[in-house]
């Protein structure tokens, strides 16, 4: 793969549904109902990455939290709930290596600055576009 800039396959944070580290878990089913996610990053106050949590954390918590009725969900910080698996981020000076590396084991890779805090997201899908892209051209190309 040629030599490219993380930033050109970066989706930035404006275009991102992410939930805020205060939000319930009413908040988060909702979002991710509506954006038809599975999994969705937190931020903290300061806008930094906190992790992120997926259907099946949300269905767990669920569970523990034994609720009678879904208002209930409102009561219960989306902080609250144990997450299996964290997707791990990547600094915006990281190379291609590390963002195929971490995209190879998670359907996006957050992208914070040097202070953590979180700029976007990578999504697996657009590393694969472009690669598709360049294939499809260096196929095209006569030898």
């Amino acid at each position: 793969m040629d030599k490219k800039n993380i930033l050109f396959f970066l989706t930035p944070k404006e275009e991102v549904a992410f939930l805020d580290e205060d939000d319930s878990l009413r908040q988060a089913m909702e979002k991710m109902q509506y954006h038809r996610y599975n999994a969705i990053p937190i931020l903290t106050s300061e806008g930094q990455y906190y992790g992120t949590i997926t259907e099946g954390d949300l269905l767990w918590g669920m569970k523990k939290h034994d609720f009678s009725e879904l208002r209930e969900a409102e009561k219960v910080k989306v902080t609250d709930i144990d997450r299996r698996r964290d997707n791990e981020a990547v600094n915006i000076r990281a190379n291609m290596e590390e963002l195929l590396e971490k995209a190879s084991n998670q359907n996006f890779v957050p992208v914070v600055d040097d202070r953590n805090i979180f700029i976007g997201i990578v999504t697996r899908r657009a590393i694969l576009l472009y690669i598709t892209d360049k294939l499809k051209v260096k196929n095209e190309t006569p030898s």
